[in-house]
C-alpha cells in the first residue's frame, strides 16, 4: 500500500483494494467480450447492435476505470493487465465462432447479468468491511449495468 492520507483505516483499504482488484479484472474481461460480439456480429440488424455493443463497451471501459482509481485512491495498485483479468475474472469466456445478432445478444446478456450479479455482491462486501464509499462506487456500477442488460435484452425477440 502506498503512503495516503485517506483516513479509513488500512485493513479496511487493504479489503477494498483486493475486492476493486477482483471486480476490475471481470469488468476488463467483460469490455473484452463486449467487443469481441461488437466485432464479429451479422445480420439485419447488425449496425443497430453494432453500436449498441460499442456504446455499452465504452461504459463499461469507463466502469474500468472508476474502479481502478479509486483503489489508488485508497493507496492500492489497480492491477489492470490483461494477463491479471484471465486469471482472476469470475466471467465465463465469451463463446468464439458466433456472428448472428440473436446468440450475440444471448451472450452479451449473460455476460452483463453475471457481471451485475458480482458487483451486486462487491456493494455487500465493501458495506460490511466499513468503505460505504467503494459500495456507493459499486452501487452506480450496478445502475449502469442494469440499464445496459436492459438495453441489450430489448433487442432480443419477445420470448427469448
Amino acid at each position: 500500500m502506498h503512503k495516503t492520507r485517506n483516513t479509513l483505516a488500512k485493513p479496511v483499504r487493504e479489503k477494498s483494494v483486493a475486492l476493486l482488484n477482483t471486480h476490475l479484472a471481470a469488468a476488463i474481461d467483460l469490455h473484452a467480450q463486449l467487443k469481441q460480439a461488437h466485432w464479429n456480429v451479422r445480420g439485419p440488424g447488425f449496425f443497430a447492435v453494432h453500436q449498441l455493443f460499442d456504446t455499452v463497451s465504452a461504459s463499461v471501459e469507463d466502469y474500468s476505470d472508476l474502479i481502478a482509481e479509486r483503489a489508488g485512491q485508497l493507496g492500492g495498485t489497480a492491477e489492470g493487465t490483461i494477463q491479471v483479468a484471465v486469471k482472476q475474472s469470475a466471467l465465463v469466456p465469451y463463446p468464439l465462432g458466433i456472428a448472428d445478432e440473436a446468440s450475440h445478444i444471448f451472450a452479451v446478456a449473460g455476460a452483463l447479468a453475471a457481471f451485475g450479479q458480482i458487483i451486486h455482491g462487491a456493494i455487500d462486501v465493501a458495506t460490511k468491511a466499513g468503505d460505504t464509499t467503494t459500495a456507493d462506487l459499486f452501487t452506480e456500477i450496478s445502475r449502469g449495468i442494469d440499464k445496459d442488460l436492459w438495453f441489450v435484452e430489448s433487442h432480443a425477440a419477445p420470448g427469448q
